[in-house]
């Protein structure tokens, strides 16, 4: 659940344009329907999660949408400079001070759904944590080392092409290079990924049933997600720091080997973003 709400908070800066009206109106069905599918609720779960739901939507509707349209006219205006490592990873920090409030409040709905959940929910829960580790497994540990780290840079080089459009022979071949020296491994993102959700059944298992007061569950969860960001081992805590400031070093680098056209472009995704949630705003 904690990583659902995380995507549906960072829903503009992950769709399409034309997806993000459709798709952020439809939201509280759409993540009924997730949650459902891991969960397996029963009638009276079912019908308090849906309400926590609606009530996350209308806050988020009525409270964040304005601040993200004002970030997106943020970076588009970036977008059309040679851009800082510093300027990205201050962005970035302000998307996630955006996710941690919208969270606070989404885990504040989430905490009586999760006191309500019962031993065959989470069982279920587990087996679908499960199988979605099967599909990750085959998407990134697969193959050889070469082909794992072919994969990787084929879906760097989709996510720059959709803000850029194509790009030339010399700036793939430097995200070629910023990949292979990336610190993140699938070995390493396998174990993170694993510690991250035996953190959550843990806390989903001391919290449900009644087992804690709605003011500790909630307490609980938003100490996942803290933990998610922030590791309890030194030697992940640095891993992810490393992996960040290479993140903001990467995208400043290849931003500023773009020409006029590729930043017109990026600026253009970018207004229309805007302009979609502008839209949303509307009554």
């Amino acid at each position: 659940m904690i990583r659902w709400w995380a995507l549906w908070l960072a829903l503009p800066f992950l769709q399409g344009c034309s997806a993000i009206k459709l798709g952020y109106q439809q939201l509280p069905t759409l993540s009924y329907w997730w949650l459902d599918s891991a969960l397996s609720f029963n009638d009276a779960q079912s019908d308090r999660a849906k309400e926590a739901l609606a009530n996350v939507y209308r806050w988020h509707r009525g409270q964040e949408l304005a601040t993200y349209s004002d970030l997106l006219q943020r970076v588009g205006e970036l977008s059309q400079n040679n851009l800082q490592a510093s300027q990205v990873c201050s962005v970035w920090s302000d998307v996630q001070g955006l996710m941690d409030r919208s969270m606070r409040v989404a885990v504040a709905q989430a905490a009586p759904v999760v006191q309500m959940l019962g031993p065959r929910q989470l069982s279920h829960l587990a087996r679908h944590l499960d199988k979605k580790n099967e599909d990750w497994d085959k998407e990134w540990l697969q193959g050889n080392a070469s082909e794992r780290l072919e994969r990787r840079v084929d879906r760097t080089l989709e996510r720059y092409r959709s803000f850029y459009g194509d790009l030339n022979p010399t700036q793939i071949a430097l995200v070629k290079t910023q990949v292979s020296q990336s610190a993140w491994t699938p070995e390493w993102g396998r174990q993170e990924r694993l510690r991250r959700e035996q953190d959550l059944l843990s806390v989903l298992r001391q919290s449900s049933l009644g087992k804690t007061t709605a003011a500790q569950t909630e307490t609980n969860l938003l100490a996942v997600w803290q933990r998610a960001w922030t590791p309890a081992q030194e030697s992940d805590r640095a891993m992810a720091a490393q992996m960040a400031k290479q993140a903001c070093d990467n995208l400043a680098q290849l931003h500023n080997t773009t020409n006029a056209e590729q930043r017109q472009r990026a600026a253009r995704r970018m207004r229309a973003y805007e302009q979609d949630l502008r839209d949303l705003l509307k009554p």
